[in-house]
């Protein structure tokens, strides 16, 4: 593990401390009745997993699945990993065409400059409402993140969510979604974030698109692959 990656530990311990003590810097999602027909929709900017990865991640929800049948437990097209949002989610939309149409420009012109990265995942991550399998990543993620932020800023559509860090940005993809995690539910989950084995997953795409919080209603306005 390089010292990248070991800030990005840091930067994550920083964030569970963060709900441990119920006190939030960052933006999250706010729990809603039916998430697939939630009608607050977002711009931001995803990778999609493999099918191996997929069916590892699957494999994990079917055992969360049994303890609580209830929570909302994203499906294969819904995981993802976010790279950068644009427009948080609201209802209505917090973006227009012509925000879409600047975006795409961006994307387009620094997503092929980039190069391909790995990311390592490691453990689970309860937050309030959702959770999420954790990954730290090689450092450039972060220049994908902020190349794209500057070029965002530039174009009139800067990033409007809040962050936990402005540095060391790390990968996670969201499992599943939930008023409130039961005590059965959180001892699952830590049973299963010990046995957590992952080979390195490489990152080698970039979609932008709209979508509400967990993917559905989607809208995707291109795809571009990363270099190396």
């Amino acid at each position: 593990m390089d010292d990248h990656q070991l800030n990005q530990l840091k930067v994550i311990g920083q964030i569970e401390d963060q709900i441990n003590n119920k006190a939030l810097n960052f933006t999250t999602v706010s729990p809603v009745d039916d998430y697939a027909k939630d009608s607050r929709i977002a711009i931001t900017s995803v990778h999609f997993p493999s099918e191996d990865l997929i069916n590892k991640v699957q494999n994990i929800i079917s055992y969360l699945r049994e303890v609580e049948s209830d929570y909302y437990y994203s499906p294969n097209d819904s995981l993802h990993m976010t790279i950068k949002n644009i427009r948080i989610i609201n209802d209505p939309p917090l973006f227009d065409e012509s925000d879409i149409s600047k975006a795409k420009k961006v994307f387009s012109e620094v997503v092929p400059k980039c190069n391909k990265y790995n990311v390592y995942f490691y453990r689970l991550l309860l937050f309030p409402n959702n959770l999420a399998l954790m990954g730290t990543t090689d450092s450039e993620l972060d220049n994908i993140v902020l190349s794209l932020d500057k070029k965002l800023k530039e174009a009139g559509v800067p990033d409007d969510k809040v962050y936990a860090n402005d540095k060391y940005f790390f990968s996670n993809m969201t499992l599943a979604r939930f008023p409130k995690a039961s005590d059965r539910f959180s001892q699952k989950v830590s049973s299963l974030s010990e046995s957590i084995n992952f080979e390195p997953y490489q990152v080698d795409s970039v979609t932008l698109l709209t979508c509400n919080a967990v993917l559905k209603k989607q809208n995707i306005i291109g795809t571009w692959k990363l270099k190396g």
